[in-house]
């Protein structure tokens, strides 16, 4: 299963971040890379929470993750 995080900036000037596949899975940041990097870190910890106590079939993912230098 691919998941797609989509980011936008809010009229106060905060970044959030969201991944539409896994409901709830949405975060603010002080920049797009602080909230989506807060996002990908949530959705994570849904799926393996969603593993762990069954509420989940075992799925193949696909996660693209920037790695910084």
């Amino acid at each position: 299963m691919n998941f797609s995080l989509e980011c936008e900036q809010e009229v106060d000037g905060r970044w959030i971040a969201e991944v539409p596949e896994l409901p709830g899975v949405l975060s603010y940041g002080d920049s797009a890379a602080d909230a989506m990097s807060k996002a990908k870190i949530l959705a994570l910890r849904v799926i393996a929470d969603r593993l762990e106590y069954g509420d989940s079939e075992p799925m193949n993912i696909s996660l693209s993750l920037p790695i910084s230098a």
